[in-house]
């Protein structure tokens, strides 16, 4: 894969899927910009990367926060000269059923996972189209294609991020910058681990590769859709799934 010392900004890149991502990258050659809430993490991802021998660099952000979204932008370009590649990966969740949703866990997740892709596209993509060239990569997630229960307002921002992935692809391809989506299925990571044994046990039978999936797994498909090499490939949802939702 060809990335000819590209930039990337990967936001909520301090565990998980967005860990793996940014390690990733930074494998490639790349310098990666880790961005969170929480300082401290972003400090110890920026060390691991660094102890990889990759070269990162790290920097506090709210994705929801335009100002400060804005802020990493103009760091960033400060420090790097410019911004090739973007991984919208931040987002959380607050299950529970619909029946019993409270418009605070509504607001909270459509902010935090959806709201934030268009503020963090937005601010940045313009230092993209300034050099006629960039990769921007969305996460959203298999229940964004197939809904849960208990997730009404997490697969409600989870299918935005593609539908928005879509109109992005049109809007930005004459700008060369290329506009995808990765929807993972069944990840071990923090947040799946939160799921009760039996329920794990249940869904992990139930794909078809027989195994859950690892953040390197999405780690390495997001590696390639941020290459030269995908430069043909814009406005995709692909889903790593291991066959779970095959429609």
């Amino acid at each position: 894969m060809i990335f000819n010392n590209r930039v990337a900004v990967v936001t909520g890149s301090t565990q998980g899927i967005g860990l793996a991502i940014a390690k990733i990258l930074a494998k490639k050659g790349i310098k990666v910009v880790v961005t969170s809430r929480n300082i401290d993490k972003v400090k110890k991802a920026v060390a691991e990367i660094k102890n990889d021998g990759g070269e990162a660099f790290g920097l506090k952000c709210n994705v929801t926060n335009r100002e400060e979204v804005k802020a990493l932008g103009e760091k960033v370009v400060e420090k790097y000269g410019r911004i090739d590649i973007l991984v919208n990966n931040a987002g959380i969740t607050r299950d529970s059923s619909f029946k019993k949703m409270t418009d605070e866990q509504w607001d909270e997740v459509l902010n935090s996972d959806l709201k934030s892709v268009f503020i963090v596209t937005q601010e940045l993509s313009k230092y993209m189209e300034s050099n006629r060239y960039g990769r921007i990569l969305n996460i959203s997630s298999v229940v964004g294609l197939s809904g849960n229960y208990g997730q009404s307002n997490y697969s409600a921002a989870k299918a935005g991020i593609i539908g928005l992935t879509k109109t992005l692809a049109v809007e930005l391809g004459k700008k060369g910058i290329t506009v995808n989506a990765i929807a993972p299925g069944f990840i071990e990571t923090a947040m799946t681990q939160e799921i009760p044994e039996k329920i794990r046990a249940e869904i992990i039978a139930s794909i078809p590769v027989g195994r859950s999936g690892k953040p390197e797994d999405i780690a390495a498909a997001a590696a390639f859709l941020a290459s030269e090499d995908a430069g043909f490939i814009s406005g995709v949802t692909l889903s790593v799934n291991g066959a779970m939702y095959r429609a």
